[in-house]
C-alpha cells in the first residue's frame, strides 16, 4: 500500500529540488513513486498545482503499445497503433489515479504566500537514505497517512542536526 507523505518548503525552488531528487532516487532504486505533485503559492496569494503524473499520457502510451502488437496480429500496425493510443488516452483521462485533487488544492490554500509542497505517493523506498537526501532542503512535514509513531519518527529525522 502507498503511503501519502506532504512536505512543506519556505519557497518554490526547494521545492522543486525535492522533485528533481525524487526523479534521481527513483533512477538508484531508493524511491518508487505512484504519484507526485508540486503546489506553491505565489506573494500575490495566487495558488498554482503540477502534477508529474498524466494519466493521460501514459494510457496513451500503453494503448499504442497494444494497439500495435494488435495491428502486427491483423497487420495493420499503424492502424492499430493510432486507434490503441486513442483508446488509451480516453481511458487514462477518465482515470483519477494517485494524489486526490482536492486534498492537493485544499493544502495549497493554507501555504503562506511564497511557499511550496510537495506531494508524494511512495510506494516504496529506503528510507534512512531518501530522509538523508532529503534533509538539506529542511522541508517540514505537513500531512502523512504513517501511523503517528511513523510519523513522529520522519519528522525527528528530516530536522536539521
Amino acid at each position: 500500500m502507498a503511503e501519502l507523505v506532504v512536505l512543506g518548503f519556505s519557497d518554490k525552488e526547494k521545492a522543486e529540488g525535492v522533485l528533481r531528487l525524487s526523479k534521481e532516487l527513483s533512477r538508484q532504486e531508493l524511491l518508487d513513486l505512484e504519484d507526485a505533485a508540486l503546489a506553491w503559492r505565489t506573494m500575490d496569494g495566487k495558488i498554482h498545482v503540477r502534477q508529474t503524473y498524466s494519466p493521460t499520457a501514459t494510457g496513451a502510451a500503453g494503448g499504442a503499445l497494444w494497439g500495435s502488437l494488435f495491428g502486427l496480429l491483423f497487420l495493420m500496425p499503424v492502424f492499430g497503433a493510432a486507434v490503441g493510443a486513442a483508446t488509451g488516452a480516453v481511458a487514462g483521462k477518465l482515470t483519477d489515479v494517485g494524489i486526490n485533487d482536492s486534498f492537493v488544492k485544499e493544502i495549497a490554500h493554507a501555504l503562506e504566500p511564497g511557499h511550496a509542497a510537495v506531494f508524494a505517493l511512495v510506494r516504496r523506498s529506503t528510507p534512512d537514505r531518501v530522509r538523508d537526501a532529503v534533509r538539506p532542503f529542511h522541508p517540514t512535514v505537513l500531512r502523512t497517512s504513517l501511523t503517528k509513531d511513523r510519523e513522529e519518527e520522519l519528522v525527528e529525522a528530516l530536522r536539521p542536526s
